[in-house]
């Protein structure tokens, strides 16, 4: 499995999203995954299937030191002593004693940022989990984050697919050294829409997402987490590691971006997005 390297941090460069899986679909589409090649499994708490994706690793008779197991704690969650509270019992949810990267799956509007930075941080010292990150945060919020953090942050975790710019978010975790972990990747399929992308697919005689996947790994800073629901797509967004794109058809995927269509934006916690 390739990885984007970052801050410290080795992440598999594709992973499972679990968002939507619950009970035992989630648990044997996890276990599948994992042993058809898969070693990073993204999950969080909002998603309220953290004891299942734990049952599906262990279904799978794979080590756990040979995954990458990336959770993510709620806003509701953000003061100190809560956010403790949460990881605790993030770990016993999955049945581990640590996570490889734990995330803010939001950021707060009510809770400073450097409260919840620092109960982040001593998550990370206290060995609960081998690296910390940052999900939908802005511009402004990375370098807030980055600058009150002590611990390096190693992604922000954000929806990034042909369809969305994210030119300005990307650069700010360059500048950083962060990764970009991309949810919606495929951007629920509405790829398969799109002539270019199709045209392009059938040149390389593969599907619409998975040239919608390796253009996002062309970026070489980019890791996504595709979620299936079938099993039988599971090897196919593995393969999509291998297709090589030509910086044409890069530029021209890029092109789309500036539809600027994004299909994840709950009121309740959505920040005032970064205008391209």
């Amino acid at each position: 499995m390739r990885t984007v390297s970052a801050n410290g941090a080795n992440i598999p460069a594709i992973g499972l999203g679990t968002w939507e899986l619950r009970g035992q679909q989630c648990a044997e589409l996890v276990s599948a995954a994992l042993q058809n090649g898969y070693t990073h499994v993204d999950t969080a708490q909002m998603y309220q299937n953290e004891a299942a994706v734990g049952e599906g690793v262990r279904a799978s008779g794979v080590n756990r030191d040979q995954l990458f197991l990336t959770t993510k704690v709620w806003p509701d969650n953000f003061s100190s002593d809560d956010f403790a509270r949460a990881v605790d019992e993030r770990l016993e949810l999955l049945d581990c004693g640590t996570v490889d990267l734990l995330l803010l799956h939001w950021p707060s509007r009510v809770v400073p940022m450097a409260e919840t930075i620092t109960a982040l941080n001593k998550a990370k010292q206290a060995g609960l989990t081998r690296h910390i990150g940052i999900s939908n945060f802005t511009v402004q919020q990375v370098d807030e984050a980055v600058a009150l953090s002590d611990e390096p942050l190693v992604c922000n975790q954000v929806e990034f697919h042909p369809l969305l710019n994210q030119d300005k978010v990307r650069a700010a975790c360059s500048r950083h050294g962060l990764a970009v972990t991309a949810y919606c990747p495929i951007a629920r399929n509405k790829v398969a829409a799109e002539p270019m992308i199709t045209e392009i697919a059938q040149r390389h005689e593969v599907s619409p997402a998975q040239i919608a996947l390796a253009w996002l790994a062309g970026h070489g800073d980019v890791i996504s987490i595709p979620r299936s629901s079938k099993p039988d797509r599971l090897a196919d967004n593995l393969k999509a590691l291998e297709i090589s794109l030509n910086q044409a058809e890069m530029d021209e995927i890029s092109g789309l971006a500036s539809r600027n269509i994004r299909l994840v934006d709950p009121e309740s916690v959505r920040p005032d997005w970064d205008l391209v």
